[in-house]
C-alpha cells in the first residue's frame, strides 16, 4: 500500500541534501576569500564548490552511511593458510577515499594557496565522513617529516601529493599515488613515546634497519607506508616502513587485531607487530621526535580543522531542522529560546572555522613570524576547538529532539565522532603542556601570538579586558602547570575573539565577545545575554539549499 488514511507524514524537514557545502557556509567562504590571493581565488572557489556539491549530494551521503554501517574486517590469512594481514573495506570507503585524494586533500605542499584550499576542503569532507579523513590527514602530514631526508622526500613526495588513488598493495615505485599511516604509541608509553621499546637493528645497507616490537595504535593499516618510532643504537629514531618491499614481497607487518572504537568506525585502527620488519631511517639516529614533530604539528592542525567541520555539520543540521519544523504555533527557528541555542552553537562553529583557516594561512606564508605563531597557536587551537566539538554535537542533536537520537538522522554518528580529535595526536593535557614548553623555550612564539591578537586592540572593550587577563595569567608562573588548561583556554578564546572582531559581521563578533569574553554566558548553550542580534547570527549559519 502507498499509504493509509491514518498515517499522513507532515511537519518533517526535507533531507539536507542536494546542496553545496562550501557556498552554503558563509564563514568558510569568507575565510577562503580572506586568505587566498587574487591570482588563484577563482580557481580555488570553483574547486571547493565542486567538492562542496559532491559532499552535499545524496549519493555521497549514502556512501558515508554505508561505510559506517559496514566497518572494516581483518583478514589475517588467506584460504590456503598463508599470512596476508589485510583489511577489507566496504566499496563505499574506497569511493570516498578516492574522492578525497582526487580533491587534492593530500596535495597542499605543492599547490598555490595549498594549505588554505586544502584546509577548507578537509573541513568540507569531514562533514561527509570523518573516518576516511584519517589516511588523508596522515598522508598530507608525512611530507614535512620525510623532508628530513631529501632522497626519501624526492622518492615519496610525488606519490603522497598525487591526486590519484591506487588501492592495490604493490611496490610504491609501481604506483601513481600512495597513502601513509603512522605507528608511534606502544602499550607501556602512550603519549610518552620515549618509553617505546620497539628495537631497530642496523642492517648491512646504510640507513636500513630491522624492527622488532609492537605498536598499540597503527592508523590506516592498509596504507603504502608508515612513519614509525623505534629505539636504534643512537636512541629513539624515526623510520619509514613500506607495506610492500621493492621486490614485490610483503614486508613483515602483522596485524593482531582491529580496535573496536566509539566512533570513526569506517576507519581501521590496528595493533601491529614487527618481527624483523625492514625499515629505512628518516633523519638521524636519536632524533626521532625532532624528525616526526612536523608531521605531528600538521595532524594536530587537522584535528582542529576536522572538529570545525564536525561542528559545522552539526550546526547546519540543527538550523535546517528548526527552519522547517513547526511546534507550539510556529517555526522552531523563530522561538526565542531555540534561536538562542542555535545562535550560541553557530558562534562556536564560526569561531572554530576562523581560527582553523587562519592557521592554514600561516602554513602558506611560511615566514619566520608565522612559523613562530604556529608553534603556540596550533596546540592551543587543537586543545580548545576539539574540546568544544563534543558539547556542540550533543546540543545540536538535541535540537532535533528524539529524531536526533535515531541513527537515520546522522546525528549519532557526529556525536560518536566528536570526542576523537581531542584524544588523537595528544589529549588535552599533552596540548596544554606543549603550550607551556613553547612559552618557556620559544619566546618568539608568544610574541607572534600577541601580535596577532593585538591587531584587534581597541575594537572591543571586552576583548581588550580579556587580553589584559591573559597577561595576568602569563605573569604568574607559580603553579603554572596546574593552571595550564585555564591559560590555554584563555589564549584560544582571545585568538578567536581577535579574528571575529576583525573579520566577522558585527553581530557575530558582538555576541562572541559578550558571551565568551565578557563573562555573560551560562554553563550550557542557549544562555546568550539579551540585546544581541541573534536572528542575524542564526541566519548566517543556515545552509541554503
Amino acid at each position: 500500500m502507498a499509504g493509509t488514511p491514518t498515517h499522513t507524514v507532515t511537519n518533517q524537514p526535507p533531507p539536507l541534501a542536494g546542496y553545496d557545502l562550501f557556498t552554503a557556509d558563509r564563514a568558510l567562504v569568507d575565510a577562503v576569500e580572506r586568505y587566498t590571493g587574487p591570482d588563484v581565488l577563482e580557481e580555488v572557489r570553483a574547486e571547493l564548490s565542486l567538492l562542496g556539491r559532491s559532499a552535499g549530494s545524496a549519493q555521497v551521503q549514502e556512501w558515508a552511511a554505508r561505510a559506517n554501517e559496514n566497518p572494516p574486517r581483518l583478514r589475517t590469512h588467506d584460504r590456503y593458510g598463508r599470512r596476508i594481514d589485510e583489511v577489507d573495506f566496504d566499496p563505499a570507503w574506497h569511493r570516498l577515499l578516492g574522492k578525497g585524494v582526487g580533491a587534492g586533500l593530500t596535495g597542499a605542499w605543492t599547490r598555490p594557496a595549498g594549505h588554505v584550499r586544502r584546509a577548507a576542503g578537509f573541513l568540507i569532507w569531514t562533514q561527509v565522513e570523518a573516518g576516511n579523513c584519517c589516511p588523508l590527514s596522515m598522508t598530507h602530514a608525512a611530507v614535512p617529516a620525510l623532508r628530513a631526508d631529501p632522497e626519501l622526500a624526492a622518492e615519496w613526495e610525488p606519490r603522497l601529493t598525487s591526486m590519484i588513488y591506487d588501492r592495490e598493495l604493490r611496490p610504491a615505485a609501481l604506483k601513481a599515488g600512495a597513502l601513509f599511516g603512522m605507528a608511534m604509541t606502544e602499550k607501556q608509553g602512550g603519549s610518552d613515546v620515549r618509553a617505546n621499546r620497539t628495537e631497530a637493528r642496523p642492517l648491512a645497507e646504510a640507513g636500513t634497519y630491522a624492527l622488532t616490537g609492537h605498536k598499540w595504535f597503527c592508523s590506516a593499516p592498509m596504507s603504502d607506508g608508515f612513519l614509525v618510532l623505534a629505539q636504534a643504537p643512537g636512541g629513539l629514531t624515526c623510520f619509514l616502513v613500506p607495506r610492500v618491499l621493492a621486490d614485490g614481497t610483503r614486508n613483515v607487518f602483522l596485524l593482531q587485531r582491529l580496535k573496536d572504537k566509539l566512533g570513526n568506525r569506517s576507519n581501521a585502527s590496528a595493533e601491529v607487530e614487527f618481527d624483523g620488519t625492514w625499515a629505512r631511517r628518516v633523519g638521524e639516529e636519536g632524533c626521532g621526535v625532532r624528525t616526526i614533530i612536523e608531521m605531528v604539528a600538521a595532524t594536530r592542525l587537522d584535528c582542529a580543522i576536522g572538529s570545525a567541520g564536525l561542528m559545522r555539520q552539526a550546526v547546519a543540521q540543527a538550523v535546517h531542522h528548526c527552519a522547517h519544523r513547526e511546534a507550539f504555533g510556529g517555526k522552531l527557528i523563530d522561538k526565542p529560546l531555540m534561536r538562542n541555542v542555535l545562535a550560541d552553537l553557530a558562534l562556536e562553529s564560526e569561531a572554530a572555522t576562523a581560527l582553523a583557516l587562519r592557521l592554514a594561512a600561516a602554513y602558506d606564508d611560511d615566514g619566520e613570524r608565522e612559523r613562530a605563531f604556529l608553534r603556540l597557536a596550533v596546540p592551543a587551537a587543537k586543545y580548545w576547538i576539539t574540546k568544544r566539538c563534543a558539547p556542540v554535537a550533543v546540543e545540536a542533536a538535541e535540537c532535533l529532539g528524539g529524531n536526533g537520537y535515531v541513527e537515520e538522522s546522522g546525528m549519532p554518528r557526529l556525536v560518536r565522532e566528536s570526542p576523537l580529535n581531542s584524544v588523537w595526536e595528544g589529549a588535552g593535557n599533552v596540548q596544554a603542556l606543549d603550550v607551556l614548553r613553547a612559552l618557556q623555550r620559544e619566546p618568539g612564539a608568544l610574541d607572534a601570538c600577541l601580535t596577532e591578537i593585538g591587531r584587534a586592540h581597541g575594537a572591543d572593550h571586552r576583548l581588550d579586558r580579556a587580553v589584559k587577563d591573559l597577561f595576568t595569567e602569563l605573569a604568574d608562573l607559580d603553579g603554572i602547570e596546574g593552571r595550564a588548561r585555564r591559560l590555554v583556554e584563555r589564549l584560544a578564546l582571545v585568538l578567536q575573539g581577535s579574528l571575529l572582531v576583525r573579520h566577522a559581521p558585527p553581530e557575530v563578533a558582538d555576541a562572541y565577545c559578550a558571551s565568551r569574553l565578557g563573562g555573560d554566558h551560562g554553563a550550557s548553550f542557549g544562555t546568550l545575554p539579551t540585546g544581541l542580534d541573534l536572528e542575524a547570527v542564526v541566519e548566517r549559519a543556515r545552509p541554503v539549499l
